[in-house]
C-alpha cells in the first residue's frame, strides 16, 4: 500500500514536471503533437484506402515502415553501450548518461512496435501476434522470435531505470542485488534482439541479397556506431538546455566506441562489395541494382551514393583523436554517421533484396506521402515520448523531483 502511494505521487509530480518547462521546451513539445496528428491523418487515409496508399506492391512487400524498424532495433540494442560500463564494469564516468541511453532504448523499441502495426496495414490485425489466439507459429517463425524478443528487451529497459528512479525519489539508493542481474541479461538480450532481426531476412534462401552469413554481425557493428552516436547527440542537447551534467570524457568514452563500431563496419561493408563485385554471379543483380542501377532502373542510386561517402567520411574523421575529441567536430561526424547508416540500413537493404524478383522483373520502390507522414508522425511520437522520460529522470536525478512524506 505504501509504495502504490509513492507510485501514485511519482505519477502526479511527472504530470506536474513534464506541463511545465521553458518556451523552447513547450514549442519543442507542440512541434512534436503538430507532427504526429499529421502522422495520424496520414494513417487515417492508410486505414481507410489499405496498403494501396502506400508505395508497396506485391513485388516489393516491405518499404519505409520495415526499413525503419531495422534500424531503430540497432538504436535500442545500442543502449547496451552504456548499460554494460555502468552496471557491470562498473565504470562511473557512463553513470550519468546511462539512465538517457536506456530512455533512447524505450523510445526505440515504441517506435519499432509502432512502425510494425503500420506495415501490417492497421491494429485490426494484431490478434494474429497474440499467442493461443492468432497464429503466432513459435517457434517456427523467426517473426515470433522478434517479437518475443522485442517486448522482453522493452520490458528490460523500462523495469531496470524505472526501479532505480522510483529509489532515488524517495531519496533512496537502489539495491545492486536487484537491478544488476536484470542490466547483465539486458546485455545479452540486447545482442539478441538485433541478431534475431539479421536471422530474419537472412534465413530466406530466396533472396540471395539478404542470404549473407555476414549480415548478423554487420547488423551489431551498424548499430553500435549508428546508436551511440544518436546518445551523443542527445547528450549535447540535454548539456545545452538542462542543468544535467555530462562530462566531456564521458562523451569522448562514447565516441570511441562510436569509432571503433564504425571502422569495423565499413571494414564489413568492403567484404561484401568484394564479395558481390569480384566474381559477379546472377544473385549480384540486388547489388549492382543498388550501386549502379539496373536495366535502366536506379532508383536507389542517390540515396546510396550518399550514404556511403558519408560513412566513410565520417569514420575517416573520427579516426584521428585530435578531430574525435573536438566536440563540435565530433557532432557533426555522429550525425553524418547517423543518417549514412539509417539510408544504409534502411533503403539499402530492405528494398533491394526484392530487386529483381524471382522472374526478373523489376518493380522499383518508393515511398508515398502517406508512408512519409506516417514515419515522421511515428519519429515525433519517439522524440515525444523520450521528452517525456528523460525530463522526467532529470527532474529526479537532480533533486528536483522527491517524495513528500505528508506524515513525516
Amino acid at each position: 500500500m505504501g509504495a502504490f502511494k509513492v507510485f501514485k505521487s511519482l505519477v502526479v509530480d511527472s504530470l506536474d514536471t513534464i506541463t511545465k518547462g521553458s518556451k523552447t521546451y513547450h514549442l519543442w513539445m507542440g512541434f512534436l503533437t503538430l507532427v504526429m496528428l499529421i502522422g495520424m491523418y496520414c494513417y487515417s487515409i492508410q486505414l481507410e484506402e489499405g496498403l494501396s496508399a502506400t508505395g508497396m506492391s506485391d513485388r516489393v512487400s516491405w518499404g519505409l515502415y520495415i526499413s525503419n524498424f531495422t534500424f531503430l532495433v540497432g538504436v535500442a540494442a545500442a543502449a547496451v553501450m552504456l548499460v554494460m560500463p555502468t552496471y557491470v564494469l562498473k565504470d562511473i564516468d557512463f553513470k550519468q548518461a546511462v539512465l538517457i541511453g536506456e530512455g533512447l532504448a524505450v523510445a526505440a523499441l515504441i517506435m519499432c512496435l509502432a512502425f510494425v502495426v503500420a506495415d501490417m496495414g492497421g491494429p485490426s490485425v494484431l490478434w494474429h501476434m497474440i499467442p493461443g489466439i492468432g497464429v503466432f507459429n513459435f517457434p517456427n517463425s523467426m517473426l515470433t522470435w522478434d517479437v518475443i524478443v522485442l517486448n522482453g528487451y522493452l520490458f528490460i529497459n523500462i523495469s531496470i531505470p524505472f526501479y532505480i528512479l522510483f529509489k532515488h525519489y524517495q531519496n533512496k539508493e537502489a539495491k545492486k542485488s536487484v537491478y544488476v542481474p536484470g542490466a547483465i541479461i539486458s546485455v545479452f538480450w540486447a545482442v539478441g534482439i538485433h541478431l534475431v532481426t539479421a536471422f530474419l531476412y537472412q534465413g530466406l534462401q530466396a533472396r540471395p541479397f539478404w542470404n549473407n552469413a555476414l549480415l548478423g554481425p554487420r547488423f551489431l557493428a551498424s548499430a553500435f556506431a549508428a546508436g551511440p552516436s544518436l546518445i551523443i547527440l542527445v547528450l549535447a542537447v540535454i548539456r545545452s538546455f538542462t542543468a544535467f551534467k555530462i562530462e566531456d570524457k564521458t562523451i569522448k568514452k562514447i565516441a570511441m566506441i562510436v569509432t571503433v563500431a564504425a571502422q569495423i563496419n565499413l571494414i564489413m561493408l568492403v567484404s561484401e562489395l568484394f564479395k558481390e563485385f569480384y566474381a559477379p554471379t546472377h544473385h549480384s543483380e540486388s547489388a549492382y541494382y543498388l550501386f549502379f542501377g539496373l536495366h535502366g532502373k536506379n532508383a536507389l542510386l542517390p540515396w546510396i551514393w550518399t550514404a556511403i561517402p558519408l560513412n566513410v567520411l565520417a569514420t575517416v574523421i573520427l579516426t584521428f583523436n585530435k578531430f574525435r575529441n573536438n566536440l563540435k567536430v565530433l557532432y557533426v561526424c555522429c550525425f553524418m554517421l547517423f543518417v549514412a547508416i539509417w539510408i544504409e540500413k534502411g533503403f539499402g537493404l530492405i528494398v533491394p533484396g526484392f530487386i529483381p524478383g524471382p522472374y526478373g522483373k523489376i518493380v522499383e520502390y518508393l515511398p508515398t506521402g502517406v508512408e512519409i507522414g506516417v514515419t515522421i508522425g511515428i519519429w515525433a511520437m519517439g522524440a515525444f515520448v523520450f521528452t517525456i522520460l528523460a525530463k522526467t529522470a532529470i527532474g529526479i536525478e537532480l533533486g528536483e523531483l522527491r517524495y513528500k512524506d505528508k506524515k513525516a
